[in-house]
């Protein structure tokens, strides 16, 4: 028998971690780190990337004080993902189809829906899921998003829609799931134009990256399903819409589905249902990430370019926040969803034992 083994297979783990560095334009100091890239974008496409950023940091603030007041749903903080969020929708196109997660509803108010409509998505409301938008309502099944935008993405390939895509968000814990794999495999097998957008905020609620995969990184999961994958700083909206719109460039000429991995961040709680990260974060761990905030990176960039100020920045928020109490007060006078009405809606043709239900709550709601 020959000493040396067939299959150095220390050698075959240890490559694994052989993987370029996160794609950069701006890093943490706000120091530009890919010229080219960043001369690509003019004064006023800097501008509104910033305007997005605040827009959606707003509404984050603006909606957790109604989730307190007990005037919301389920509603999933996005505090510190505004780039990764911000900047791959922007570069999405209104003919595309969304298919989100529940912490995906700013990428979806961006793509069509309305703030009303959003906020009675969150109550559960069902004129929460009659919005304009080429998209589906927000997904709570962890990962389940990617099946249904492997589906899409193989109707507009069938269909032979032309400048289309479908593209969908998950977190770092939802790669954890058999969901993930399954649509990723699927849209590669068929060669179906899905983008798929993970965003590796380090925590799936409280179990940290480290202990939900071995993987050196997420966006190598894809190679299996034989997807090209890159992984992306989170935190520079630059570089997460460069990397987007190259992406899709790549995937309406034919060449099948891709994967972003964003690395970026949740400032705050997993949801407002009340779990307490202070539990499972550390501030020794919490606090290069803060120093990493998006909106710092490029406040700092505009206003050395002359083109922001902190006046200009307060006047904005206020402007949002105003708009996102009038649309809670819209949500507020829309009449409340009847029990009756959505037995109705479960099936074309009530069942004999649903009819009677309907009759039941019909009776009781008209006293």
């Amino acid at each position: 028998m020959a000493n040396k083994p067939i299959v150095d297979f220390e050698a075959i783990k240890n490559n694994l971690s052989n993987v370029s560095k996160p794609i950069q334009v701006l890093n943490e100091n706000a120091e530009i780190t890919d010229q080219e890239v960043f001369d690509s974008f003019s004064d006023e496409d800097l501008v509104e990337f910033m305007k997005k950023m605040v827009w959606e940091r707003a509404l984050h603030e603006q909606t957790m004080n109604f989730s307190r007041q007990g005037r919301m749903g389920f509603y999933a903080p996005t505090e510190g993902e505004e780039a990764s969020e911000m900047g791959t929708v922007l570069a999405m196109k209104k003919q595309d189809y969304l298919l989100p997660a529940y912490r995906d509803v700013p990428q979806l108010i961006q793509h069509g829906a309305t703030v009303t409509e959003a906020y009675l998505w969150s109550r559960g409301h069902v004129l929460g899921n009659k919005f304009k938008a080429r998209s589906m309502m927000p997904q709570i099944i962890i990962g389940a998003a990617y099946v249904e935008a492997a589906g899409v993405g193989l109707g507009i390939k069938k269909n032979k829609e032309e400048d289309t895509i479908a593209f969908t968000y998950t977190g770092d814990g939802g790669t954890s799931q058999g969901d993930s794999y399954e649509g990723m495999n699927f849209a590669g097998a068929y060669q179906a134009p899905v983008l798929f957008i993970v965003q590796n905020n380090g925590f799936a609620i409280s179990t940290p990256r480290a202990k939900q995969t071995a993987a050196p990184t997420l966006a190598q999961k894809a190679v299996a399903a034989g997807i090209p994958s890159v992984q992306v700083d989170g935190m520079d909206i630059l570089a997460c819409y460069a990397v987007a719109k190259a992406a899709r460039d790549y995937m309406v000429a034919g060449n099948g589905p891709v994967l972003i991995e964003t690395l970026t961040y949740r400032f705050g709680a997993h949801s407002s249902a009340g779990d307490d990260p202070k539990r499972y974060r550390t501030k020794d761990q919490e606090q290069p990430w803060f120093e990493k905030d998006p909106l710092i990176r490029l406040r700092k960039v505009l206003t050395d370019k002359g083109l922001w100020s902190e006046d200009e920045e307060d006047k904005l928020v206020e402007e949002y926040k105003a708009s996102f109490k009038d649309a809670i007060k819209e949500a507020d006078n829309v009449p409340a969803d009847k029990v009756s009405d959505m037995l109705k809606r479960t099936f074309e043709i009530p069942t004999p034992e649903m009819k009677q239900e309907i009759d039941k709550f019909e009776a009781k709601e008209s006293k």
